[in-house]
């Protein structure tokens, strides 16, 4: 197998992840899915403006130089968009994934039918996976990345402790803003499942999205 092979590490997850070409969110842009969303009977999404956006990946980046690790705990694993060098299992042992996003906006779900996605939340460990990004690729694929995780409030991008190949490593990761409307963090087992079977928009089911989880 090559090295240069980003599936080396985990082979079987090559059909598994849609290659970056390919990907909705290669050029997502919040005129694109506030259309999108209207066009479906949606709402326009309360997005960053491309400014304050930037801020905030010139913010969390900082001055980091070299290869950048991208923890997984949602979309991103099956659908991450990026251009990575390589991808392995990982585990950030103080965070969990909880299904508290509510989306309401038209995504994987609606006014009438909310939908739910997860956030990673303070806990006692989450699976997931890094992808690394080559250092002369950060900048291109942050802002993509950005664009997509950080479309309007709802995240904090934060470096994070995680457990890759029995070593701690730092990584990027998107936590939960629980300033933030969307962030139901006392949400109830109830409407989490009711959420999680009815909820639906131009991105696919709420269903859909816990199951490729």
């Amino acid at each position: 197998m090559s090295v240069d092979d980003p599936f080396r590490h985990l082979p079987g997850l090559r059909d598994k992840i849609i290659p970056y070409t390919q990907s909705f969110f290669r050029d997502f842009s919040v005129q694109k899915i506030n259309e999108l969303m209207e066009d479906n009977g949606g709402m326009a999404f309360p997005a960053y403006e491309d400014d304050e956006r930037e801020y905030l990946r010139d913010e969390a980046l900082g001055d980091h130089e070299g290869d950048l690790l991208i923890f997984a705990y949602g979309s991103l694993i099956w659908d991450p968009a990026l251009d990575f060098a390589d991808v392995k299992p990982a585990f950030a042992p103080e965070h969990a994934r909880r299904f508290i996003l509510v989306d309401r906006f038209g995504g994987r779900g609606s006014e009438e039918a909310p939908g739910l996605m997860a956030a990673l939340d303070d806990g006692d460990g989450c699976d997931g996976l890094v992808f690394r990004i080559k250092a002369d690729k950060v900048d291109g694929e942050t802002e993509i990345l950005f664009r997509r995780e950080l479309l309007g409030p709802c995240y904090a991008a934060r470096h994070i402790l995680v457990q890759v190949d029995g070593r701690e490593e730092t990584a990027l990761a998107f936590v939960a803003d629980h300033s933030n409307e969307v962030i139901e963090g006392d949400i109830s087992r109830a409407d989490q499942i009711r959420y999680a079977a009815t909820g639906q928009g131009i991105l696919g089911t709420s269903l859909d999205y816990l199951q490729n989880i």
